[in-house]
């Protein structure tokens, strides 16, 4: 069978051992360099992934991402609805009010965010009906103040399904007593679980409920928006509200979780970058080690170039084994990523909960999450690959140089 002298001679000396250990040595190095390099990497950018994955689709499920609110209540928003969901980009339209509070219970206090919500809309712009781990929004019914927590502020404040929790108000109530509080009680009816920091600050009012707590109208403060493209939120927040009266204002995502989110881009960027120079420089090993290759091979190479072989053949010869092992070490290095970013949720999860840790508690979510992306695996490994080739040229093209007299002379 037909093998290519560069081809054949390339391979066997990427087999053979050899007479100095630490040029194996040098090479077994860049090899697990450059694999190491290629796991760390992918497995770094697919926690970043999953980060932004997860207050794409978790966060910003539960908080608005745009609102159209007014400086009067809107009593007519069951009228705007259909109206804002024929705007592009909006998929879906619901009326909301919110209020701030402190809930006590068993003598505890904790503060809260109170969204009143039309259970019947509600679904359509948030991801909380698919997170209740008790109750449903539809027992939120007007009049019976039944109110929906948080898994970990009722886990905070010992409380379950049907049990009866205050809400004191910021607004001050005038009495013979002198100035006290409002205080209101309500009966927990739902309780959700969505894994982020949502849990423990956010809870679910009937809209006509915190319409008699704020002492208003029957109607919503603002209506809330979901979108198909979350960056278009500033695009069409503006669009809206230039059909709406001058008393209407509009808000998006971008101005409360804007931050967090540019924070990401810019950590998954600068990390991306300071490991990719682990690989360049696993990408240099294969330099030294080739030029050390080459070095050692002066006779075998003069031997070569008296026997025929051309300054191209002997190139390609070095390049072949430099390429041998930036292959071998990218591709065992891409499994190796591919491993750990798929399972690094799991064994962190469980190494927090065994060693009872708290490992997260700095992050707007409760666990490590991962999100593999195939196109980031292909470009990690194509750029690896890449560089690998170019670290052999140098060497190669020195070899080639070696006059056979002169390289002969000593031997």
């Amino acid at each position: 069978m037909f093998k290519p002298i560069s081809l054949f001679v390339g391979l066997r000396y990427t087999r053979a051992r050899r007479s100095n250990h630490f040029i194996s040595f040098i090479a077994l190095v860049s090899m697990i360099g450059l694999m190491l390099g290629v796991a760390v990497l992918i497995t770094v950018l697919s926690v970043m992934n999953g980060f932004d994955r997860e207050l794409k689709n978790r966060v910003l499920g539960m908080v608005p991402q745009a609102t159209v609110s007014s400086s009067h209540i809107v009593t007519d928003w069951q009228e705007m609805i259909p109206a804002l969901e024929k705007y592009p980009h909006v998929k879906g339209a619901a009326p909301f009010t919110q209020l701030q509070g402190m809930l006590t219970a068993q003598g505890q206090v904790s503060g809260i965010l109170v969204n009143g919500i039309d259970p019947k809309y509600e679904p359509k712009v948030s991801i909380i009906q698919d997170y209740m781990v008790a109750g449903s929004l539809n027992d939120l019914k007007d009049g019976e103040y039944g109110i929906i927590l948080g898994k970990s502020l009722a886990d905070a404040l010992g409380l379950q399904l049907h049990d009866k929790i205050t809400l004191v108000l910021p607004e001050a109530t005038p009495s013979p007593a002198g100035v006290v509080p409002r205080f209101k009680r309500f009966t927990i009816v739902g309780i959700f679980s969505i894994g982020a920091e949502v849990d423990g600050m956010m809870g679910y009012i009937s809209l006509n409920d915190a319409s008699t707590l704020l002492r208003l109208p029957n109607g919503a403060q603002s209506i809330r928006l979901k979108l198909d493209d979350i960056f278009a939120a500033p695009e069409v927040v503006q669009s809206v509200l230039k059909d709406l009266p001058p008393y209407f204002y509009g808000s998006d995502w971008t101005y409360t979780h804007g931050n967090l989110f540019s924070a990401i881009q810019m950590e998954k960027a600068m990390v991306s970058l300071l490991l990719f120079l682990i690989v360049l420089v696993a990408a240099f090993n294969i330099v030294s080690s080739l030029v050390m290759v080459v070095t050692d091979k002066k006779a075998d190479i003069a031997i070569l170039r008296t026997l025929g072989a051309s300054p191209a053949t002997i190139t390609r010869i070095f390049m072949v084994q430099g390429t041998v092992i930036g292959v071998i070490g990218t591709l065992s290095g891409a499994v190796l990523g591919v491993i750990l970013a798929t399972s690094i949720s799991g064994i962190l999860g469980w190494i927090n909960n065994a060693l009872g840790l708290n490992l997260f508690a700095a992050y707007f979510i409760n666990y490590l999450p991962s999100e593999l992306l195939w196109r980031d695996v292909v470009v990690i490994v194509g750029l690896s690959l890449i560089l690998s080739f170019l670290a052999t040229i140098y060497p190669a093209l020195r070899a080639a140089k070696i006059q056979p007299a002169e390289a002969l002379r000593y031997e």
